[in-house]
């Protein structure tokens, strides 16, 4: 999160830096945090000092005692209770402030950059610089309407919403033939440039994940209606079951082995019984991991959310940064924030591929020249698509909860006649990595540092494969591969 310490301490920079994210955020908050933290060290200052109290008391109770005087044994065990009382009290005010003051913390965003742009949305965010000229297309079609029309085996079409709506609602859909090869050739082409070029080191990760890694990488608790949670009931179920079934088994068994005296106990039943006893002992292990059965998980949003997590609670040595990371995963957003908008197509959709770059350091000057490097790499891949871009620098009303300083790649669409979102490069400092207890060591028995994190898309294979097929179409309705792509396509030159 955020150091408590620093903000009490010094609160301007963090008042200034919140305001400038949304007007009045850092005057509210900082004002909540302080009072929250005032509250919190006094419960804890009454607390220590009741404790202080009892135990001086506690042992002078003994004193009193073997001296006979009783009046003064029965005064101090009367302070005694007193301070216990006090210390249940100050106790219970300490966990309910510190709870307050983290919920506070927790849901405050990134403080951003002072290069960073103010701006309230999109149309503050500033254009660094472009790559490639649009090609001039008369009357351009929309990627699904290239899709629908080309056909597959069976008359399907190559790109098919009907069929992914009847099954899975909207925002869905199925590819088919050369149109599932080109998604899978622009995945296989981008991971191949980012791990044998750019020095990513390839890593295959859970798709699932608990809250504690959403928690640390800043998707929860405030984005949680932006995500698919998968529900434990059905385990819960099964675990209860199981064990109760186990505990009968037990109650059977002792039944028959109190029959017998302890030497004279039959093979079988003393092989049933050290079954049993290994039976009891997964149980236990079992009853064990209870509370890990039936915590909620959580489809991953993006592939950065495990590949942070790699170094979560680790404490890394300098020699080992800076890390790179990259993953090819299907992504799951809900799009709560997105009624209204982009519903026809690919470009807003519940489950998509993205192939994803994340990058660990070890400071703020490291981040900015990696930042700078993971956006060159993103952008490596536009250009040998030969599909024209522009980079832009976001502003701090348009930037991610978690980013300090973020620019995101816009690819041009024809049929739109503008240009798309289709990668976001972000310096998060070392938001993330307070959340996660991710930090390194400058040097041997040095005291240790948190690390600063990267994340950003190189790319998302959905919008890319959008990109292809408007910019790479013909007149008769079908799309030329990319030549940097007709190899992955097994030769195939062009899709009709």
């Amino acid at each position: 999160m955020f150091d408590i310490r620093a903000i009490r301490d010094n609160p301007e920079p963090f008042i200034r830096a919140w305001n400038r994210r949304k007007a009045g955020l850092g005057d509210e908050s900082v004002a909540k945090i302080l009072e929250l933290d005032a509250k919190w060290r006094a419960a804890t200052s009454a607390k220590q000092e009741a404790e202080s109290a009892r135990n001086a008391n506690s042992k002078l109770i003994g004193q009193a005692k073997a001296k006979k005087d009783e009046t003064e044994a029965a005064r101090l065990m009367s302070l005694v209770a007193d301070a216990k009382t006090t210390i249940e009290t100050a106790g219970e005010e300490e966990e309910k402030a510190r709870k307050a003051l983290d919920d506070v913390l927790m849901g405050l965003p990134n403080l951003p950059l002072d290069e960073v742009p103010e701006g309230t949305d999109e149309h503050g965010n500033i254009e660094k610089g472009r790559w490639g000229e649009p090609k001039r297309i008369n009357d351009p079609k929309d990627h699904a309407d290239l899709g629908e029309a080309l056909k597959g085996q069976g008359g399907f079409s190559l790109m098919d919403f009907e069929a992914a709506a009847r099954m899975s609602g909207a925002r869905f859909v199925a590819l088919h033939g050369q149109m599932a090869r080109l998604e899978r050739a622009l995945a296989n082409f981008m991971l191949d440039i980012q791990t044998t070029e750019h020095g990513y080191q390839e890593t295959s990760v859970p798709l699932l994940v608990r809250d504690q890694a959403l928690v640390g990488t800043g998707q929860l608790p405030k984005f949680e209606e932006d995500l698919f949670s998968v529900d434990a009931s059905k385990a819960m179920y099964e675990h209860y079951h199981s064990s109760r079934m186990l505990l009968e088994n037990d109650n059977q068994l002792f039944e028959e082995f109190s029959q017998y005296a302890a030497d004279s106990v039959p093979a079988e039943l003393r092989a049933r019984i050290d079954a049993h006893k290994r039976a009891l002992n997964l149980l236990r292990q079992s009853l064990q991991s209870k509370e890990e059965q039936i915590n909620t998980r959580y489809l991953i949003p993006t592939s950065e959310v495990p590949l942070t997590n790699l170094v979560r609670e680790q404490i890394l040595e300098a020699s080992q940064l800076p890390l790179r990371f990259t993953a090819h995963t299907p992504c799951f957003r809900s799009e709560a924030g997105s009624a209204g908008r982009d519903t026809r197509g690919m470009i807003r959709q519940h489950q998509f591929y993205k192939v994803e770059l994340v990058s660990i350091v070890a400071n703020e000057e490291e981040g900015l020249k990696e930042l700078d490097r993971m956006t060159a790499c993103a952008e490596e891949v536009l250009k040998r698509l030969e599909l024209p871009f522009r980079r832009m620098l976001l502003c701090t009303g348009d930037m991610g909860a978690g980013a300090r300083k973020t620019y995101d790649l816009e690819v041009w669409l024809p049929s739109q006649n503008t240009y798309r979102e289709i990668s976001s490069c972000s310096y998060c400092g070392d938001f993330q990595a307070r959340r996660m207890d991710a930090r390194y060591r400058p040097e041997p028995k040095a005291k240790t540092e948190f690390v600063h994190t990267l994340n950003g898309s190189g790319l998302a294979v959905g919008r890319t494969l959008v990109a292809v097929l408007e910019n790479y179409q013909n007149t008769d309705g079908s799309i030329t591969v990319p030549k940097a792509l007709v190899p992955y396509m097994g030769g195939v030159e062009v899709i009709k």
